[in-house]
């Protein structure tokens, strides 16, 4: 399954917009381009060094993208590389190599880590996300004569929890899963007055983007939830929800995600009562 990552999206943006960049910043972003592993582990000092800028340069280089300064863009390439590495103890090893004057977590540890991380994720949703952002997907929701809803690989946990709530608000809901290899059987039964919803992450699946194309085309309502401002779901959206999850050792959670498609049905299910 083709997949395009948050980093394919900046690596893209970054060589669309080179020829417009300073001297110094054509610089940097030929080094970022060409030197995936030194960005991963090396120091932002190591970095500026290798590219002959100052480190300042390598902080505008960031802020140019959309970043708050260097080591949040360095995340991506840190993220995406835990992203390719699949196998979970390869994973924490990877994870011991980028952290390792960090002493070794007990469970009791991990459970703590992931309890706070989770806790400023879900307070930064909250503070995020608008009550218009609600009320429009909401009304989407309760607007629409069929909910499909389409989650893949890590986001189909919660593709399937929404499921599982709009039927017990007896809403006409179906997962668009694939099943079989049927994804075109399954996007056929969208018709003008449905809606969808589209949940991916960093990678972003194929199939999920090329069903929001093909639903966009036919003026089908959609609703986003996804990780990133360059997010490729975004193009294709009514209302979209970026949501920056906790990620602990290079393992993200799913925490506030869940939060706010719980909040959607029981805003829904508020709704459909008024209406009653």
């Amino acid at each position: 399954m083709q997949e395009t990552s948050q980093l394919s999206n900046l690596q893209d943006e970054i060589r669309q917009r080179y020829d417009s960049l300073s001297k110094r910043l054509k610089q940097v972003a030929q080094y970022v381009l060409d030197n995936n592993n030194s960005i991963v582990f090396d120091t932002v000092a190591t970095i500026a060094e290798r590219a002959d800028v100052p480190p300042s340069t390598l902080i505008r280089f960031a802020n140019a993208f959309g970043f708050d300064g260097f080591n949040e863009m360095k995340q991506i390439f840190r993220e995406n590389l835990m992203e390719e590495t699949s196998n979970y103890t390869e994973r924490l090893q990877l994870s011991r190599k980028l952290a390792e004057n960090e002493p070794p977590e007990t469970s009791r540890d991990i459970l703590n880590i992931f309890a706070q991380a989770n806790s400023q994720a879900l307070q930064k949703l909250a503070a995020q996300t608008s009550t218009q952002q609600l009320k429009q997907a909401v009304d989407i929701l309760k607007n629409a004569n069929n909910i499909f809803i389409i989650g893949l690989k890590r986001s189909f946990s919660i593709a399937c929890y929404l499921d599982y709530a709009l039927h017990h608000l007896d809403c006409r809901s179906f997962v668009i899963n694939g099943l079989g290899g049927m994804f075109d059987e399954q996007l056929n039964q969208v018709k003008k007055g449905d809606a969808v919803v589209a949940i991916s992450f960093s990678p972003y699946a194929q199939e999920t983007l090329n069903i929001m194309n093909v639903t966009a085309q036919k003026g089908i309502k959609q609703i986003a939830i996804t990780d990133s401002q360059i997010s490729p779901l975004l193009m294709f959206s009514d209302v979209s929800f970026v949501i920056k999850e906790a990620q602990v050792k290079g393992f993200r959670s799913q925490c506030a995600s869940m939060t706010l498609v719980q909040t959607l049905a029981i805003a829904l299910g508020f709704e459909k009562e008024k209406k009653a």
